[in-house]
């Protein structure tokens, strides 16, 4: 039977430089979709997976985010004082119990691979999960938890895949696929940003992992990748012929909001998800495509 997946690194050292001069003094994962932040969609949708320990590697200025995931007594008091429940609720329901969030610190902008590196010592010898909060995913079942489901069945390592127009692998983390049955595809080999020309496939990796610990111990080796930065992709890479290692074509529609226009389609889906908000929200694009 597979370890259970308990941990989980969120990444949010990045300057967020895309979306200046929105995040001069904001962390771009506090970026909101509708009305929450990019990094608490992620937090819960670990949370609906069944993550118990919630480690966030962090650089300077991201102070928003540990304000975020910390109790703020006077607006609660104030809330409770006025009897507004719901939005009460709102800000302290899906709150991580005390004790179940880190933080660690990226003090150099290296690279993903870095990032996660830097939380080894709270993973410890167990798989764990890393979740980006750039990438959003609007699904029935948590994209995270159906492949917490394919790991808890197969083990290994498991990350999350869609299939990207050719032209577009130099942006991407691209599988070379050994055989796969259109759910999930068994992985031979890991390129990270192949030109088009050279990609062994069109499957590429999103921001949801499920590694073995062992990927630390290619990354202790601080070698350096595409763009001169230290990559997971590298790391993951090296682990193969360890343990078997799938890309899970899950559930849902995922959402590049490290784009502008990512994250502008992001609002507007997950605005019509919801009962509240879909009416009004229908109007007013209809309202522009009249024009």
């Amino acid at each position: 039977m597979s370890q259970t997946v308990r941990k989980a690194i969120f990444p949010v050292g990045g300057l967020g430089t895309r979306f200046l001069p929105a995040t001069k003094a904001m962390p771009k994962e506090m970026l909101p979709v509708v009305d929450k932040p990019l990094i608490q969609y992620a937090v819960e949708e670990a949370q609906a997976a069944g993550i118990e320990d919630f480690i966030f590697v962090t650089g300077r200025g991201k102070h928003a985010i540990e304000d975020h995931f910390d109790v703020s007594f006077e607006l609660d008091t104030m809330l409770r004082e006025r009897k507004k429940m719901d939005q009460l609720s709102a800000i302290s329901s899906w709150m991580p119990s005390p004790g179940q969030i880190s933080y660690t610190r990226q003090m150099e902008p290296l690279g993903l691979g870095h990032a996660v590196w830097c939380a080894r010592h709270l993973i410890g010898n167990e798989p764990f999960a890393v979740l980006l909060a750039d990438d959003l995913v609007l699904s029935e079942t948590a994209c995270l938890k159906q492949m917490v489901d394919v790991h808890a069945e197969i083990g290994g390592s498991v990350v999350a895949v869609v299939d990207v127009p050719r032209e577009h692998t130099n942006r991407y983390g691209i599988l070379d696929v050994e055989s796969d049955d259109g759910r999930l595809a068994s992985v031979r080999g890991l390129v990270e940003k192949p030109a088009p020309a050279d990609a062994p496939s069109t499957l590429s990796i999103i921001g949801r992992y499920i590694l073995q610990p062992e990927v630390f111990e290619f990354l202790d080796k601080q070698e350096k990748g595409a763009g001169g930065e230290i990559q997971l992709t590298d790391a993951m890479a090296a682990t193969l012929g360890n343990g078997s290692f799938h890309g899970l074509r899950f559930e849902g529609k995922r959402f590049d909001c490290g784009d502008k226009a990512g994250f502008l389609e992001a609002t507007i889906a997950f605005a019509l998800s919801r009962d509240d908000l879909a009416p009004a929200v229908r109007e007013i694009i209809k309202s522009y495509a009249d024009e």
